[in-house]
């Protein structure tokens, strides 16, 4: 069943020779209504002209002359002959008649984008090389006699929450503790959602990152997250937050605060500015060494309807960015660069990682235009950021929708006021989608997820082909979670380690994932804890449904501290003088965890990161006890 209309990406080409004349001064207009080129204009002599329509409608060339509009010549496109000259006699007031040559060539065909809705080749690839490090980690975890199949090895991914400096730091902490247990080369993909991707770009830049020890990358971590942070707001780092953004601008990126929360956020992770890019990472994948990183974010209408109304997950992997709801996919270092049915228009250079850093985390640009406007000086910026930030618990799944920023400004926000004044806080970047056509049957395509609270799915001029610039959002807007890239069925996950870093209720947002599954008729086990893992959750939960096969096995681990106020380690209990530091604050109002901090103190660090370690070495039999049950046999 077809999903895009087939004859959706055409160009036309037009030579163009005009014969001189007494009206030759005159300056001609060609317009093809609805094409991504809008009108051109011609004068004696000759030219190339390209107007990019969809080849299902019944388009026209329309010829004007700029000072007499109402003087046109309109050509059925249908009715011009490819690679033929036609000669056209336009009539108009003036003596003599204008005479024109025209010649129609189809365009490239060719599309820059890839539609489908499995796996690109290159993650097929990559799959079928981590399957080789996949086999040999769990042939010595699992101590197996001989060699693995390729249809006995599972596949295991990880997925990571949002949270903030502290999900990032969390995600450190078990990943050591993954490596330790020599389990880390069990896993083929890891996702994460806003602070967990800091976490993921951070260790993604060394191309072995996984195959090391773990210990210089957490030193580091260390060191930004404990670094005061006041300098980010100093007056040469907003003259280079400013030449940079003016620079995207001349470049032809659409402006929006989400550009400015994320070099703010670099500053705040890095001493300096980082060349990254997302496509760099492949390098990291190159012959299966690494998990193969996905990275979420939600798309949505902006200000007409809130993220509970509409929305649409967006995955950015090494390889690709795109839409699994459409099966419409971009080379990654294409984001963000002009398309039109499926053509590249006009490339722009790739993005740093940190722009894209803060698409996947601008919850936090949410009250950042608030703090800039109000704020004189980098301490009242602060103090603004933490007030609103409190007032949006990222923990209850805030609902958004757009609002106009204030008129008010403080010295701080006048940076900006030319860039950003009275822009909306919505991200923008062009929409690679836009000017693609749905077949009609389109509603009726397996793979096509309609979103259950909204009518627009059955309206396709109202989707996100229709539209100029997408508007991506963290996906703590709808749901703390990365997980829906992983339930792809065409991935064919076997096992999802749960990495939850929500500090409100141990099962509160998987509980709304399984709703929200179920809602989407999307295969998901049950969440249905006890009472009493409701009221004491452990370091780990199992779920499983033995009788839907399309399900993913889920291995739960919240964070919470359990067993760790009495354990330094796995069966090694605490002295009493190592006692204070078994006391992890994770639930009194005044934690220091809270996701709008961004400094942390060096205990606090030090204990989340051995707290989450802890955690997952502590349940090293349960990890591997999944792992049996989920090999197929």
């Amino acid at each position: 069943m077809a999903f895009w209309w087939p004859g959706s990406s055409p160009a036309c080409t037009f030579n163009w020779r005009r014969q001189e004349t007494r009206t030759s001064e005159h300056r001609v207009q060609l317009v093809v209504p609805g094409s991504c080129e809008g009108s051109q204009e011609a004068s004696v002599g000759t030219g190339t002209f390209r107007f990019h329509c969809p080849a299902c409608w019944e388009q026209e060339l329309c010829i004007h002359l700029q000072d007499a509009p109402e003087e046109q010549l309109k050509v059925p496109l249908s009715a011009l002959p490819s690679g033929q000259v036609v000669r056209l006699v336009f009539p108009t007031s003036q003596e003599p008649l204008m005479r024109e040559e025209l010649k129609k060539e189809a365009g490239l065909r060719e599309l820059a984008m890839r539609l489908g809705f499995g796996p690109c080749a290159e993650e097929q690839a990559f799959l079928s090389r981590r399957k080789q490090v996949v086999a040999a980690a769990l042939r010595q975890a699992l101590q197996l006699d001989g060699d693995l199949q390729e249809d006995e090895i599972p596949v295991v991914a990880i997925m990571a929450t949002g949270g903030g400096i502290r999900a990032m730091t969390s995600l450190y902490g078990q990943l050591a503790g993954l490596k330790e247990l020599g389990l880390l080369d069990c896993v083929s993909y890891i996702t994460g959602a806003s602070g967990s991707t800091w976490a993921l770009a951070n260790l993604s830049e060394d191309p072995e990152w996984s195959q090391k020890d773990l210990a210089g990358p957490t030193e580091l971590l260390k060191t930004q997250v404990t670094k005061n942070k006041l300098g980010v707001l100093a007056l040469s780092q907003l003259q280079r937050y400013r030449q940079e953004l003016a620079e995207r601008a001349r470049l032809g990126y659409p402006s929006c605060f989400t550009n400015l929360w994320a070099l703010i956020n670099e500053a705040l992770l890095h001493d300096e500015p980082h060349d990254h890019k997302l496509s760099d990472q492949r390098e990291a994948l190159s012959h299966g060494q690494n998990p193969l990183p996905i990275y979420c974010a939600l798309n949505t209408k902006g200000q007409s309807l809130t993220t509970l109304e509409f929305g649409e997950w967006c995955e950015f992997s090494p390889y690709e960015v795109g839409f699994p709801k459409y099966g419409a996919f971009i080379p990654s270092e294409l984001f963000g660069s002009e398309f039109f049915m499926g053509q590249l228009m006009k490339r722009l250079p790739d993005s740093r990682i940190c722009c894209l850093e803060g698409i996947w985390s601008n919850l936090y640009a949410a009250n950042l235009q608030e703090s800039l406007y109000w704020a004189s000086e980098p301490s009242q910026f602060w103090d603004c950021w933490v007030r609103n930030q409190a007032n949006l618990d990222k923990e209850q799944v805030p609902l958004l929708k757009i609002e106009v920023p204030p008129s008010t400004a403080g010295r701080i926000a006048e940076f900006f006021t030319d860039l950003l004044t009275w822009r909306p806080l919505a991200q923008a970047t062009h929409n690679f989608l836009r000017g693609l056509h749905f077949h009609k049957d389109y509603f009726q395509h397996p793979h096509f997820s309609t979103w259950k609270a909204t009518t627009l799915d059955g309206l396709p001029n109202q989707l996100t082909p229709s539209e100029p610039h997408l508007c991506l959002l963290d996906v703590g807007y709808l749901l703390n979670t990365s997980c829906l890239p992983l339930l792809q069925p065409t991935r064919d996950v076997d096992l999802i380690l749960s990495l939850d870093y929500n500090l409100h209720g141990a099962f509160q947002q998987l509980q709304l994932l399984g709703r929200f599954c179920q809602e989407q008729g999307i295969p998901f086990p049950p969440i249905s804890p006890s009472p009493e893992e409701q009221l004491q959750p452990r370091e780990c939960h199992t779920f499983s449904d033995p009788t839907c096969p399309g399900a993913p096995a889920v291995l739960h681990f919240p964070l919470v501290s359990d067993s760790f106020r009495e354990y330094l380690a796995p069966g090694v209990r605490r002295t009493p003088e190592e006692a204070a530091a078994g006391e992890v604050n994770l639930s009194s109002s005044d934690y220091p965890y809270h996701y709008t901090k961004v400094t942390y103190s060096q205990e606090d660090v030090d204990k989340l990161l051995h707290l989450t370690h802890y955690n997952v070495c502590n349940n090293q039999e349960q990890l591997l006890e999944a792992l049996r049950q989920r090999r197929p046999h």
